[in-house]
């Protein structure tokens, strides 16, 4: 069987892709264990959670595409919903939190959000 360039070009970004893919999500796992404070630790189970699982989804795509020439609109549409939804969950979480009384874990930085609240109620 001979093999073409393009198809270890392609392993090799399938392998690097999930190699980052599970590199972001088991460092989101720790972070969301080591992290102080709500925030931090929703800014970990966001941020990096979406690129991993990202990562993993297109070399998913990549290998139906390469090995079987099949173009998955499961995977595009689960692409897509993935990087719509996760960063707009964290945010609405944050923002649930902050106002339920939760403040920043580190005291050294301006809570602009809450001086904006403030200013609107007024």
């Amino acid at each position: 069987m001979i093999v073409t360039m393009i198809e270890v070009l392609m392993n090799i970004i399938i392998i690097f892709l999930l190699l980052a893919g599970t590199f972001f999500i088991l460092s989101s796992s720790i972070g969301i264990n080591r992290f102080p404070g709500v925030f931090t630790r929703l800014h970990a189970a966001t941020k990096a959670p979406t690129l991993g699982i990202f990562s993993i989804l297109i070399a998913a795509f990549l290998f139906l595409y390469g090995d079987h020439g099949i173009v998955s609109g499961k995977l595009l549409l689960a692409i897509i919903f993935i990087l719509l939804t996760a960063p707009v969950s964290g945010h609405v979480l944050s923002r649930a939190a902050h106002r339920s009384g939760v403040k920043p874990y580190l005291k050294s930085r301006n809570d602009e959000y809450e001086a904006y609240v403030q200013k609107q109620n007024k």
